[in-house]
């Protein structure tokens, strides 16, 4: 009898254990056409994991004629194959360019597994900055979410570095408007491909999830960027995190939020108002509380504003 329950016990352990194992969502990078020639991939907007590889943010690439132009590599050497792999549902071409938007760590840490195939890494200088400063510490954190997937990943800077703040650059007869916001990271930059009327804005926006104010981040260089950002007013936007869109919800999700933040939290932190009263103030905003991460977010959001705005008036 008790054995009998035993192995019982060891079927009811071992079936749920695959159950926990199968309900975890898998991530497979897929591309989604945005204009001709123009792609993204997007990814989940939940937190970095073994489940999506560190692929947390979105991706992009352009056919191009003699080859393809990938924005961003991904997190790692692990996750940049993983977005090949979905460059190649779509095009029999190589991968010859990558161009890194940002430095925080899933733009730019698979860099090393594209150059080793020979393609070309482009980065503005501010973005290398930041790179070659965070490196390290981005590495050892990213283990931490997943683990194994970051053996064979080093870092790879750029070498072919462009000038800020902005510049038109040309490759293989794609025209590319490259625009430095230092919005989420220092040296954080947009990509606008005029012939398609298509904006890669790197993390300067974010829709269907609330977006993050790091202690790298600054809102006022955002809320400038994304200014820009209006007055190109791209057809199609594919923003840092949530689904390509439009100006209109980018505005809503985003720009909104920015005017939030500096209107309400920067003008208390000037008026030397209470930081706890500030907070708790404007702690459920109705345009704003129904986003994706907004509890884990917001409040340490407006308290780095806050203090910002305290010290740099």
């Amino acid at each position: 009898m008790f054995s009998a329950l035993l192995r019982s016990l060891v079927l009811f352990i071992s079936c749920m254990t695959v159950m926990a194992s199968a309900s975890e969502p898998v991530f497979v990078p897929r591309a989604s056409q945005v204009a001709p020639n123009v792609y993204a991939i997007v990814g989940p907007l939940g937190q970095r994991s073994t489940a999506n590889a560190g692929l947390n943010a979105n991706y992009g690439f352009i056919v191009a004629p003699n080859g393809v132009i990938l924005i961003d590599s991904g997190a790692s050497a692990y996750g940049a194959a993983m977005l090949e792999a979905a460059v190649k549902q779509v095009s029999t071409q190589p991968i010859r360019w990558v161009l890194n938007t940002g430095s925080q760590d899933h733009r730019w840490l698979g860099n090393d597994y594209f150059a080793k195939k020979g393609a070309q890494i482009h980065a503005m200088a501010g973005t290398v900055k930041t790179q070659r400063a965070s490196a390290q510490q981005q590495l050892d954190g990213l283990k931490r979410f997943v683990g194994e997937q970051l053996v064979g990943t080093s870092p790879f800077f750029s070498q072919h570095v462009h000038s800020a703040p902005e510049l038109s650059l040309v490759i293989d007869g794609v025209r590319l408007q490259w625009i430095e916001t230092n919005a989420h990271y220092p040296g954080d930059t947009m990509i606008h491909l005029p012939n398609t009327s298509v904006v890669f804005t790197g993390d300067l926006v974010y829709v269907d999830r609330i977006l993050g104010i790091l202690p790298q981040s600054n809102v006022r260089n955002a809320h400038e960027a994304f200014k820009r950002l209006v007055a190109i007013n791209p057809q199609s936007i594919v923003p840092g995190h949530g689904r390509v869109t439009t100006m209109a919800q980018a505005s809503r999700d985003t720009g909104d939020y920015y005017n939030f933040l500096i209107t309400n939290i920067g003008n208390a932190a000037r008026n030397m108002d209470s930081l706890e009263e500030t907070l708790d103030k404007f702690s459920r905003p109705d345009q704003f509380v129904g986003l994706q991460n907004f509890s884990e977010l917001h409040r340490a959001n407006m308290n780095r504003v806050f203090v910002d705005f305290e010290a740099n008036p």
